[in-house]
């Protein structure tokens, strides 16, 4: 290619070039991160251009364009691995025995013997069936909650739902009260 002008002559007539794209493209671009990748590409443009494919302009748009898409793919892949990580971590962070009960416990241990069956068959009556799974699995046979969601084929989120409303229940019915004295 016969380079008549500067890559700065080229960026200043074709800076628009990249702002036009960002723009089509829907892209906020507050730390000008995209903006530099358009430059990027405008040079990469400018030094692969070869005259018979066709005319300047049009091979600008099509680097720059493809470039940013590329970038705005990038950081969605990086977006959603982060976002993966903190959920693993959330979970983690908030599965288990010793998170829950200890922001809100349940009962006093003391008082109450495991294998009493009528505190279990009251217990039973008032929650519906997947709070009673909840009780079964977290408090009689000591599972987190991410064992008891894997038990059950479902979210950690509903394990939490049912724990939420059983100890509601509990709490509001008294039955716990007659049998511990909390």
């Amino acid at each position: 290619m016969n380079k008549d002008f500067t890559f700065e002559e080229i960026v200043k007539q074709n800076e628009n070039r990249i702002h036009y794209q960002i723009h089509k493209l829907n892209i906020r671009d507050p730390h000008n991160e995209f903006y530099v990748e358009g430059l990027y590409a405008m040079w990469i443009a400018y030094k692969n251009y070869q005259p018979d494919k066709g005319p300047l302009a049009t091979y600008f748009n099509f680097v720059i364009r493809n470039r940013l898409i590329d970038l705005i793919r990038s950081k969605a892949r990086e977006q959603k691995i982060s976002d993966a990580y903190a959920d693993k971590e959330s979970i983690d962070k908030l599965d288990g025995n010793n998170s829950t009960a200890s922001i809100f416990p349940l009962l006093k241990q003391e008082g109450i013997e495991i294998d009493d069956a009528k505190v279990w068959c009251e217990v039973k009556k008032i929650l519906t069936p997947n709070q009673w799974k909840w009780v079964y699995y977290y408090v009689i046979q000591g599972f987190s909650q991410k064992e008891i969601a894997e038990q059950e084929g479902v979210s950690v989120e509903a394990v939490k739902s049912w724990s939420r409303e059983a100890r509601r229940k509990l709490r509001a019915s008294k039955v716990l009260d007659r049998f511990t004295g909390l």
